[in-house]
């Protein structure tokens, strides 16, 4: 004798796997946000906590005497000699004047000045960065870099620079000064067939030469990181108690949904 199939049962366990798969989508999607969040929240704060070591850092060598480059292993240039006081004696090669683009200062846009410098200390040809010099509304006129000659006695702090993101390097054009989007030393030293020492000193504000020195080693400081990493984590906490909220809601509408299906007239 055939077996008769329940339409109401059939309907039942339909009803019950849709909740099953929907409650778990739930949670996965719950899951993967909060922690995304919260993943925010930690690099923010561990962003803090690089800034304020710098800070210490850059406090530290202000009792130390500036170094000559040979005196520093330029060969790992990395982070860790970021900011490192340098001195240097030498002339500018001033027939390669570099102009980092789109630099602003105080809402006004132009070109950090970059220039080799033959160091004769070390015997090494590194690029100085000379400072800010405003830029012409017209793209097409560059501004017109005066020559610094005679021997120059130069400080400054030491950096390594770090690409921007969708970096791609542009090779030498004609003429001079060169507009770049980025300082490589690596790469202008294979461009420029010398070599160049791969890092960039950055002049002290009080050396008289150059143009406006309006940098700052930390554009956002350790406190701001820290305020965005709390914002996060309070998001974080507030998106999952909406969430285990609009659950247990939704949880108890289903369940009186599917009880009433089961009602017989």
């Amino acid at each position: 004798m055939a077996e008769s199939i329940n339409p109401q049962h059939s309907s039942n366990e339909s009803g019950k796997s849709y909740i099953r798969t929907w409650r778990w989508t739930w949670i996965v999607f719950t899951l993967l946000v909060f922690s995304s969040l919260i993943k925010l929240g930690v690099w923010q704060w561990q962003r803090a906590d690089e800034k304020s070591e710098r800070l210490a850092r850059i406090q530290s060598f202000t009792q130390t005497q500036p170094l000559t480059l040979d005196q520093i292993d330029l060969q790992q240039a990395t982070e860790h000699i970021n900011d490192l006081p340098v001195k240097l004696q030498g002339q500018f090669l001033n027939q390669y004047p570099l102009l980092l683009d789109n630099q602003t200062d105080q809402g006004r846009t132009g070109y950090r000045v970059f220039v080799p410098f033959a160091d004769e200390l070390s015997n090494q040809t590194v690029i100085v960065n000379l400072g800010w010099l405003a830029g012409d509304v017209d793209r097409s006129k560059l501004p017109e870099i005066e020559a610094i000659t005679g021997v120059q006695t130069l400080t400054g702090h030491l950096r390594v620079m770090q690409p921007p993101l969708f970096y791609r390097q542009q090779p030498l054009s004609a003429g001079w000064p060169q507009r770049q989007p980025h300082i490589d030393p690596v790469f202008l030293a294979e461009q420029l067939k010398m070599k160049l020492a791969p890092v960039v000193i950055y002049l002290d504000p009080e050396v008289a030469i150059g143009y406006k020195k309006n940098w700052n080693p930390i554009v956002m400081p350790p406190e701001k990181h820290r305020g965005y990493a709390w914002q996060w984590f309070s998001l974080a906490l507030a998106f999952l108690s909406l969430m285990i909220w609009a659950g247990y809601k939704n949880k108890g509408s289903n369940h009186g949904r599917w009880s009433c299906s089961n009602i017989q007239i």
